[in-house]
């Protein structure tokens, strides 16, 4: 059994919360050069060196790279041979992610009631997902969220008749659907199978697959790749405002489904798709 203080998560998910609103990933960097270098629309290259500009300014100058800093989405994948000591975990969490936004200077976008909506001040609670592993490792990942690009998210409770197809319309309507309002290029994750939660969660934690890795499973991949090519078919491009390069990546993730359903979620996230990985 490993023991483990509550107070290193904390450290690690305020630092992590700091480096995912600072500093981009380098996938999702070379994501976007890549995607400057194939751009056949002018507006659309300048658009992307005008992205890759404030990038360089927000890591020089340790500035947030959007005001728009998110909701914190946290991954745990904690092994079964690790005992945590000092306090509830889930409260070390919530302290990582108050402290990261406090010490970061990231705005504070979450309200404590959905209807009522009074700002929390600190950016808190996080949206916290578990999951028990082997071994006595814990796995973070941190997202934060921004909701222009999650209100563009979409869930199909589709027919097994509707089959592949079905999955691939599903994928390129919510994509055209959310058009300039996720700050394209985008980055899509999708989930297909298990149930109602179970995909929209699948689709969530896609997002934070890095770049260029694909499904093991083959018609996976392939399904990846040709969505990949169709939503930059759509034409929406760099901001918006027309192009060839509407989308980063998609990344798609499955699990067993009942014998009358065919559950797709499809979460969208912007160009930045902020994420940062520790294990601790």
């Amino acid at each position: 059994m490993r023991v483990i203080d509550v107070k290193e998560i904390k450290n690690n998910i305020k630092e992590m919360c700091i480096e995912a609103n600072y500093v981009l990933s380098k996938d999702m960097e070379e994501a976007i050069l890549k995607a400057s270098e194939k751009e056949k629309s002018p507006l659309g290259v300048r658009i992307l060196g005008q992205l890759q500009e404030n990038l360089s300014i927000a890591r020089k100058d340790g500035i947030p790279i959007c005001q728009d800093t998110g909701m914190a989405v946290v991954f745990l994948e904690i092994g079964q041979d690790v005992h945590f000591e000092g306090g509830f975990l889930e409260d070390a969490v919530n302290e990582g992610v108050r402290e990261g936004y406090a010490e970061g200077y990231l705005r504070k976008s979450v309200v404590k009631d959905p209807i009522i909506r009074e700002n929390t001040r600190d950016n808190t609670p996080a949206v916290i997902h578990c999951r028990m592993t082997q071994g006595d490792k814990v796995k973070i990942k941190v997202a934060p969220k921004g909701f222009g690009s999650e209100n563009m998210s979409r869930i199909f409770m589709l027919k097994p008749a509707d089959g592949i197809e079905g999955v691939k319309d599903a994928i390129l309507t919510a994509a055209r659907d959310a058009g300039p309002n996720a700050c394209p290029p985008m980055v899509i994750g999708a989930g297909v199978g298990g149930t109602f939660e179970k995909c929209a969660l699948m689709a969530k934690e896609a997002l934070t697959r890095n770049i260029g890795v694909h499904s093991e499973i083959s018609w996976v991949r392939e399904l990846e790749e040709e969505m990949l090519e169709k939503i930059n078919g759509l034409g929406i491009g760099p901001g918006g405002l027309g192009g060839t390069e509407t989308a980063l990546a998609v990344n798609i993730e499955t699990y067993p489904t009942h014998i009358a359903g065919l559950p797709v979620a499809v979460n969208i996230c912007c160009h930045v798709n902020r994420h940062a990985e520790r294990e601790v």
